[in-house]
């Protein structure tokens, strides 16, 4: 397991992840610490992690100003399209 801090960074920070997720063995843990600033990095960190192949397995608030995500070296679960989960809830239904 590994600890980076990328709070210096402010909201320049995905280079600096993906050059840490990449170092990772397989199935080794990395906890990264960021800035939130204005929230909209949440969201743009658990796509940037399943769009590089990694699972994000926790994301939480670690204060005031800064975020902990918790990203494992492992292939995502593939995402299942909307139109697909509505498909599946209604068999399920039935």
């Amino acid at each position: 397991m590994i600890r980076v801090d990328l709070r210096h960074l402010k909201d320049e920070f995905y280079d600096e992840m993906l050059k840490s997720l990449k170092r990772l063995k397989d199935e080794e843990v990395a906890i990264f610490l960021f800035e939130i600033g204005d929230f909209s990095h949440i969201k743009k960190v658990a796509n940037f992690v399943y769009e590089n192949s990694f699972t994000l397995m926790n994301s939480l608030k670690f204060n005031e100003k800064d975020w902990t995500v918790v990203v494992k070296n492992s292939k995502p679960e593939p995402k299942i399209a909307k139109e697909e989960q509505e498909i599946n809830l209604d068999k399920e239904e039935k």
